[in-house]
């Protein structure tokens, strides 16, 4: 059990929590999900020690071990791999080096023997003799192989070093669990098996991620983080989205009677837990939802940008013929090879690669961007295209320039109002308009970026990862848009759900061949013949 009571902190006149007061309790898993900059993380770090709260106290049950997924990636570097998986049970780590020193003592005395003897209990009790063999078994779970574990953690990649946090995080079954952004970085199998992972784990789990397709999964609740507040509610993420957004409904719906209101929302909450319970996913560990009572459900605060985007004409069936193409990086290393492939009209196609630089350079190439190593491809001529690049600094670096000014460059229509309008549906209204291009944060240039993109009017959106940067109510809002659009789609994205829900063929490369799959995002995880495929891309 976690507890957090009369939890207060500001920075200056901002308040980040007031008096909150929340407590997490054994065998559930909490998805604490709030706006960017609303603090999650700062509350993570509050309830693990590593910051303190200006008012209020956090409590645990005596004798309970916490553990935390840590962000520094270098603090490790001389440390081998199975060592700093082990170090994720301090106490056990502590005893393993106090034995040692110990032993190895030239004048070992009777205290000593007496100490050890207390510590080799300890540890015993500690499961110290598993250890070792616990932290190669969570190491090859998610993707590190046996070579790997007595490297040092400075001669490993960087997606492996964030396994290794990983792994330390989970090592020793800790009794409460905090993990900020786990998925972050991780290939589908890894996250495949921490969801199983967390679906079996018995103690406390709280989760801060932009996973909603993780969320579902692993969570029996929603700690809403809005107003320097947390509520809470059982269930999972989508059922909190879904039943506040129908709440939000009903509260602007004026003619509709209380009782109306209320058989709508219970029919809506027994339609979810038929769902659920058929789901795939569904584990003892989820709570009925039929058991929640209509007033937990409450309208949300968030707002959602207004993601659109409209083609001004329709393609033909002509839309993009790729032959044989090739790129390499600046030092030679192949990124894909003979890389072939036609798109359809009404194609919306998701491009996996285990290097994500090889996503970069094809959608550079076919943006105009850059040009092939060798082959060549064609666009309908019918056809036009927008494309959002992973790296979009370079749109933003004119410090002169006001939102009002940099969104009036790409838009036919230069009347003021229009541009105003345009952003406010993006959620810069007011004084946020004229806010400097050069100085926004991550996800407000991402908006930026998509407001460009819809004034276009292009029938063929590419989008290299669409929702870095964004929070939760964006990368909805985007999914959204992506699933309405009527016109061609090429993509590549991290996140699951918008993956799934969007995609209808997939084509996965790798430096030699590929794989094209007509099938969602799903199907082609779970597809038998094209597991094995991949291993061989």
């Amino acid at each position: 059990m976690l507890q957090a009571s009369n939890v207060s902190l500001r920075f200056g006149k901002r308040v980040l929590f007031e008096e909150v007061n929340i407590k997490f309790t054994e065998g559930n898993c909490y998805g604490l999900i709030g706006a960017n900059g609303a603090g999650k993380s700062t509350f993570l770090k509050i309830l693990s020690g590593e910051i303190d709260s200006q008012t209020g106290s956090i409590s645990m049950n005596p004798g309970e071990r916490m553990s935390i997924l840590k962000q520094n990636h270098f603090e490790y570097e001389e440390t081998p791999v199975l060592q700093t998986v082990v170090m994720g049970n301090k106490r056990l780590y502590d005893i393993m080096l106090e034995k040692d020193a110990i032993y190895l003592k030239e004048d070992f005395s009777e205290a000593d023997g007496n100490k050890a003897a207390d510590l080799e209990a300890e540890f015993a009790e500690l499961n110290g003799w598993e250890a070792e063999s616990e932290a190669a078994t969570l190491l090859s779970g998610l993707g590190i192989k046996e070579d790997l574990h007595h490297m040092l953690l400075k001669d490993i990649n960087g997606s492996d070093k964030v396994k290794v946090l990983l792994a330390q995080a989970l090592f020793g079954n800790p009794d409460i669990l905090l993990l900020d952004e786990p998925t972050n970085n991780l290939d589908i199998d890894s996250i495949l098996w921490l969801e199983g992972y967390l679906m079996n784990f018995k103690n406390t789990v709280i989760v801060v991620s932009h996973d909603r397709h993780f969320l579902d999964n692993v969570c029996t609740h929603i700690a809403d983080l809005d107003f320097g507040k947390i509520q809470l509610y059982g269930g999972t993420y989508t059922f909190w989205y879904e039943s506040s957004q129908l709440a939000l409904r009903q509260r602007t719906d004026q003619n509709k009677k209380t009782d109306e209101k209320r058989k709508e929302l219970e029919e809506f909450i027994r339609r979810f837990s038929a769902n659920v319970a058929k789901s795939k996913q569904a584990t003892s560990r989820q709570k009925m939802l039929d058991k929640l009572q209509v007033d937990d459900i409450k309208p949300s605060s968030r707002k959602y940008p207004f993601i659109n985007f409209k083609p001004e004409r329709e393609a033909g069936d002509q839309l993009l013929s790729v032959e044989k193409l090739s790129a390499t990086t600046d030092d030679g290393t192949p990124l894909f090879t003979n890389l072939s492939f036609t798109i359809n009209k009404g194609d919306k196609v998701a491009f996996l690669a285990k290097d994500s630089l090889a996503m970069t350079a094809l959608f550079d190439i076919l943006a105009g961007h850059s040009k092939p190593k060798l082959g060549e491809f064609k666009w309908g001529v019918t056809t036009t295209q927008t494309y959002l690049p992973n790296d979009n600094a370079s749109f933003f670096d004119d410090a002169s320039m006001n939102l009002v000014d940099w969104l009036r460059q790409y838009s036919v229509e230069k009347d003021e109002s229009f541009i105003r309008g345009f952003l406010g549906r993006m959620l810069f209204s007011g004084d946020e308009a004229l806010k400097k291009s050069n100085v926004i944060s991550g996800g407000e240039k991402q908006r930026c970026m998509f407001s460009r993109m819809m004034l276009s009017g292009a029938n063929v959106l590419i989008f290299d990862e669409p929702t870095n940067h964004l929070d939760l109510e964006s990368i909805t809002a985007l999914n959204n848009g992506m699933i309405e659009f009527t016109g061609t789609i090429l993509f590549t994205c991290h996140d699951h759900e918008l993956t799934n829900t969007v995609a209808n063929r997939i084509i996965e490369i790798g430096s030699k061949t590929h794989l094209d799959k007509l099938m969602t995002y799903d199907e082609y995880i779970m597809d038998a013949s094209t597991k094995v495929q991949r291993l061989n891309l």
